[in-house]
């Protein structure tokens, strides 16, 4: 308290001395100039405002900066005790102001500081061993850490007992070693890893329906996985990894759509003869039929194709899931195909008084793809924009070559259109919209079946959508010379792929 009044009383009288000086200053300047009358009153009086106007600036800048000194030594004690910085020790013998209460405060701060860094040292060595942390130990989840070198250096006993492994096959081997796991994108965590250390200090990440195969004696596990990532970790910690097992509910969704894909399955054949049916009645009878049972026939025609669309993408989905259903990318004209796939579900469309336009820009390049699974995916989404349309009574049909080289399609309708927020669950398994899934009829595979189909080819599909307005899906595809030649190596003419697959980590076997 002493140093402080101090401080104010030496701050004080230097103030008054400069305020004192500079105000002599002006008075006599103003009696010299009046008395010998070397300016008029009004020019006088206007000089003597600016004089005083400049003084006070200075003034006020030489009161800050004095003011501002001791704090600013204070601060650049503060950082040149931070280790991480370069910035060196100020003097404090050289101030003028505050000199003594700098000096005290610079001694409390080291004395704090180096308390704080033992103390900080002590948590590190308590925290540095997982196996001594309450939390770690006790968490009912599977969960693990790994180093820089991706080397498991602690595992819990919930993770351990997951697995199926003791703790000496697990703690110091590789983390691929011991996690076999697959994932359903190149997204994998290996490649997320690899991108973090390239462009982040600290990342997260969570994965769904990963698979984990660990022996033949036990089971195949499915979980959600969730990951941290922390570069140059003091602790030596750089990733961390908790599993959140679903394997029961995972094991049921495969095993109710496979059920379902049975029980289809025997649709097919009542479905073809009944196809064939139609088929020889409008070869036979159309010319003679009167409009109303014209109407009628082509209702049945349109109904049997909607259900032949509805039994692949049930059988499709569980060859998916399967990673069963196989794809055979070959070169072919985009636009003999979505014509052909456009007329064959014009029918389809007439009948709920819906015209489809389309424009496919010419000489667009030849694409890679699978005429059958490709033909699906543009069924499944001109069929949703037809149920989706409303009281619109037009879709229309683009494709062209956009700007990265790519053939991008896109279907546009003009009907219900779809809230923004539920527009990334579009593609899940089994989603429908809540809000219109009781007046329109579906079973939520279409689009998941579509986008990895579409995945599959190397493409990407996207949607965009306002509500009352309408909505428009975009897919794009890759053009055939596009493909690199390491995925054409096997064939000229033709790429065999799964529809998405179980992709693993490409560091699996790098241990």
């Amino acid at each position: 308290m002493n140093d402080l009044k101090k401080l104010s009383r030496q701050f004080w009288i230097d103030n008054f001395i400069t305020v004192s000086i500079i105000d002599i200053f002006i008075f006599s300047l103003f009696a010299i100039t009046l008395s010998k009358k070397i300016l008029p009153s009004h020019d006088l009086y206007l000089l003597v405002g600016i004089i005083i106007l400049s003084s006070n600036m200075l003034i006020s800048k030489f009161q800050i900066q004095s003011i501002l000194m001791p704090f600013k030594t204070i601060w650049q004690i503060i950082v040149h005790l931070d280790s991480s910085t370069d910035l060196p020790m100020p003097k404090i013998n050289q101030l003028k102001y505050g000199k003594d209460i700098v000096k005290n405060l610079n001694d409390q701060i080291a004395q704090l500081a180096g308390m704080t860094r033992a103390q900080n040292k002590d948590t590190l060595l308590q925290q540095a061993n997982l196996k001594n942390n309450f939390i770690a130990k006790n968490l009912p989840l599977p969960f693990l850490a790994s180093d820089k070198n991706e080397n498991i250096i602690y595992a819990n006993e919930a993770f351990a007992e997951y697995i199926g492994l003791a703790d000496d096959d697990i703690i110091g081997k590789n983390l691929y070693g011991v996690l076999d796991m697959s994932f359903l994108t190149e997204n994998t965590l290996d490649n997320w890893l690899k991108h973090a250390r390239d462009n982040k200090v600290v990342a997260s990440q969570n994965w769904e329906r990963v698979k984990l195969s660990v022996n033949d004696n036990h089971p195949t596990h499915q979980f959600d996985l969730s990951a941290y990532y922390n570069r140059d970790n003091p602790e030596g910690i750089e990733t961390i990894l908790v599993l959140f097992d679903h394997s029961k509910q995972y094991s049921q969704d495969d095993q109710s759509i496979g059920f379902v894909a049975l029980a289809v399955h025997e649709l097919r054949t009542p479905l073809t003869l009944l196809r064939g049916y139609i088929e020889v009645l409008e070869e036979e009878l159309k010319p003679s039929l009167n409009p109303q049972l014209l109407n009628f026939l082509d209702k049945m025609d349109a109904t049997a194709q909607q259900l032949t669309a509805f039994i692949n993408n049930i059988l499709n989905v569980a060859r998916v899931d399967d990673d069963q259903l196989e794809l055979k990318l070959q070169k072919e004209n985009w636009a003999e195909i979505l014509e052909s796939a456009i007329n064959d579900i014009k029918l389809r469309a007439q009948v709920r008084g819906i015209t489809i336009k389309y424009h496919i820009d010419p000489d667009l390049p030849l694409v890679g793809v699978d005429r059958i699974s490709i033909y699906e995916v543009i069924s499944n989404i001109i069929d949703n924009a037809i149920k989706y349309s409303g009281k619109s009574n037009v879709i229309n049909i683009r494709s062209y070559l956009n700007q990265q080289n790519l053939v991008e399609t896109s279907i546009e309708d003009h009907g219900l259109g779809i809230n923004t927020n539920i527009l990334p669950n579009l593609f899940s398994k089994y989603y429908r919209d809540h809000h219109n899934r009781a007046q329109i009829g579906g079973t939520g595979l279409g689009l998941y079946l579509s986008k990895a189909i579409v995945s599959a080819h190397g493409g990407n599909i996207w949607i965009t959508s306002k509500i009352n307005v309408g909505t428009t899906l975009y897919f794009t595809l890759i053009p055939y010379d596009n493909l690199s030649a390491e995925i054409k190596s096997n064939d000229l003419n033709q790429i065999t792929k799964t529809a998405h697959g179980w992709i693993k980590n490409h560091s699996l076997y790098r241990r």
